[in-house]
């Protein structure tokens, strides 16, 4: 799955011809680096992959005024199916990736562990304030949202929900777990 493949064919099919720069500026005009994997730096590599690939096609060469020559791309047939089979397949998969942090906890410096709680407390306050950022951000941008997008964009705000609530949970039972580290590894309580 390729998330910055179907926004920019699911654009051009949506959209009809655009040179990168627009699909540039629809990058930037939507936030997609605020609710997708790729931010808008990345379109015009992608463009190139997907003309290379047979699923977009340079139609026409634009130039406005003392503009560069834009090249102009289209969706192709071979595109329209791409893009269909590559909807299918980001509706039908769950993408659930690891955190890097599960790791560390359960590979816990026994010399560190007094210092847990306060890391912990800082991503958990870091969280907090991604969430008041993404709310502000959100009642900012909601008139322009569609419904569906609105959607969308709460699903961001249930993702940090999950992460506050199993941080507080961790927090709560970390006395238990840091007395239960010091016994295992040979530690005695102080």
């Amino acid at each position: 799955m390729s998330s910055i493949r179907l926004f920019i064919l699911g654009s051009l099919e949506e959209r009809g011809e655009m040179h990168g720069h627009a699909l540039r500026l629809l990058a930037e005009e939507e936030h997609i680096d605020s609710w997708t994997d790729f931010g808008p730096g990345s379109i015009y590599g992608a463009i190139k992959r997907l003309a290379l690939d047979g699923l977009i096609e340079e139609r026409r060469t634009e130039r406005e005024g003392n503009y560069p020559a834009r090249q102009v791309y289209g969706i192709t047939p071979a595109g329209t199916r791409a893009l269909a089979e590559l909807r299918r397949e980001t509706l039908e998969t769950i993408v659930y990736r690891h955190d890097p942090v599960d790791l560390a906890l359960a590979r816990l410096d026994p010399g560190g562990l007094d210092a847990v709680e306060g890391v912990l407390r800082t991503r958990l306050a870091e969280l907090r304030l991604n969430q008041e950022h993404w709310l502000a951000h959100a009642e900012h941008i909601r008139k322009y949202l569609t419904l569906t997008e609105a959607h969308v964009m709460r699903h961001q705000y249930h993702r940090l929900s999950g992460e506050i609530a199993w941080h507080e949970e961790l927090i709560a039972n970390l006395p238990a777990i840091i007395e239960d580290e010091k016994s295992r590894k040979g530690h005695t309580p102080s």
